[in-house]
């Protein structure tokens, strides 16, 4: 049994590639409410209480960590959830495939690579590498077998509070001006879901890979300015783009956390921010999808959820 903590687009994404696996699946949501194929197994548990949380690791074989507490509580709940996973899966002795992003390396100065020092100063990203070194160390430890996959800003059929979710995708799909963070024609990195999901299903499948971290792989960074035309001449409208910096993000975050919490990382969208997955190039035969590729399924998928507005 192989079983996803979390039912948002990455869990979903794993999902799928583990049906067209013909393997056997269980998501865990707090909700217990997901939209699921038969099949596939659904539970209710609240991974902040230890307890449930390692109730749910019972007969698994991997469990895909891609949980987490919202945006503004990260300080308060995120090491406290992975704590309670953790010790779960060691009780249980399985193997654990952990979702991250790249807030723990901070800015770099050229392409980010799997032995970059953990240099973040932003909250997120010092808490990020906390997470990050305790898994491995347990692992090296001897006492539980974890494999990490590192994954930029996401996008895809389901992303919505991406930075390229819906926000950027919706205004698009009806032909309106999209708002994008920081400079737009400084190159970004963007994971597609899809390949995100396949990445750590592959990674959690092969022993070797057990105790290291990983980029998954991504199609080459463009800047966001090019990524926005590509996704206008797709959706068949001139590109229309508008920026949001610092002073926005300060106006909005006197009404929503989430956009308060967004200042401190605003550095990846004012820099270059390019990522190296040479590592999992040579050990996997599982290329990303290429952008355009990748674009046109998001804009089908935005289209699909509101015909009228796509025109």
């Amino acid at each position: 049994m192989h079983v996803i903590l979390g039912t948002g687009p990455l869990g979903m994404s794993i999902m799928r590639e583990l049906i067209d696996q013909g393997e056997r699946v269980r998501m865990v949501s707090y909700s217990g409410k997901a939209a699921l194929p038969p099949g596939v197994q659904h539970e209710k548990a609240d991974l902040l209480d230890a307890e449930q949380a390692a109730k749910i690791m019972q007969e698994a074989r991997v469990i895909y960590h891609c949980a987490q507490p919202a945006y503004h509580q990260w300080g308060k709940l995120f090491m406290r959830m992975q704590d309670n996973i953790v010790s779960g899966a060691m009780a249980a002795g399985v193997k654990l495939v952990v979702a991250e992003n790249l807030y723990m390396y901070g800015l770099v100065q050229g392409s980010m690579h799997e032995q970059l020092p953990h240099a973040a100063t932003t909250r997120k990203g010092v808490l990020r590498s906390e997470m990050s070194r305790k898994l491995l160390k347990l692992h090296q430890d001897g006492l539980l077998q974890v494999v990490i996959g590192r994954g930029s800003d996401f996008f895809g059929p389901g992303v919505l509070g991406s930075a390229i979710g819906e926000r950027f995708f919706k205004p698009i799909v009806a032909g309106k001006p999209c708002t994008v963070l920081g400079d737009p024609d400084k190159k970004h990195t963007y994971t597609f879901i899809h390949d995100f999901g396949k990445a750590l299903v592959a990674l959690g499948g092969q022993e070797d890979t057990y105790g290291q971290s990983w980029h998954v792989p991504n199609a080459d960074a463009v800047t966001t300015r090019q990524f926005a035309e590509i996704a206008y001449c797709a959706a068949g409208f001139p590109a229309s783009i508008r920026t949001m910096g610092k002073g926005m993000l300060r106006i909005g975050g006197l009404f929503i956390p989430e956009a308060r919490e967004t200042i401190e990382m605003t550095y990846q969208f004012e820099h270059d921010f390019v990522v190296d997955h040479s590592k999992f190039s040579a050990r996997f035969e599982l290329p990303a999808t290429p952008l355009e590729h990748a674009i046109a399924q998001t804009l089908e998928w935005f289209q699909s959820q509101n015909p009228k507005a796509a025109g």
